[in-house]
């Protein structure tokens, strides 16, 4: 299924391809990659047992995406390890890599780069431009939907506050 005019990008209407992801729902299985001396998968059987925030972008060599990637970072350091943070794209693993390298991150990347499957699961893959849409989902420790948001417009930011309030009732 896809879903038009939810999102645009650069003021230009885009398709959501995949269903929508309801809150209260169950989230829908993923294997993702990232690299750590080689690749490595990890599904969502991994992040049960703990509250969780997936920072969902389009690419992390842009600007708006690396700003998002940086701000979480910050802002979900004090919760250390009470939660799982990932930041999810499709950007190649060691691509991820590098970027988190080179700006102190300590959040968990990962990629969807093999099987898009994760971005037509969740509904977040952009029809047109085959990446993910910027959003931010927040699973409780059960991996039950707890928050979501689609940022409107790809280029502008999530609202930080809001999916920080969010993570905290769970935490």
């Amino acid at each position: 299924m896809s879903r038009s005019g939810v999102i645009t990008f650069k003021g230009n209407p885009m398709t959501l391809a995949g269903d929508d992801l309801a809150v209260g729902s169950p989230a829908p299985a993923f294997t993702l990659h990232y690299a750590d001396g080689g690749l490595q998968k990890l599904t969502l059987d991994d992040l049960k047992g703990k509250p969780s925030i997936l920072s969902i972008v389009p690419s992390l060599d842009t600007p708006t995406c690396a700003t998002q990637t940086k701000k979480f970072n910050e802002e979900l350091a004090a919760l250390g390890d009470k939660i799982n943070a990932v930041t999810v794209s499709r950007d190649l693993p060691f691509a991820q890599a590098r970027f988190c390298g080179a700006e102190d991150i300590k959040m968990r990347t990962a990629s969807d780069y093999q099987t898009h499957e994760f971005g037509n699961d969740y509904g977040m893959t952009i029809d047109e431009l085959k990446l993910l849409t910027r959003a931010v989902v927040i699973l409780d420790s059960e991996g039950t939907v707890a928050y979501k948001e689609i940022v409107a417009e790809v280029t502008q930011e999530p609202d930080y506050s809001a999916a920080m309030a969010a993570l905290r009732m769970l935490v």
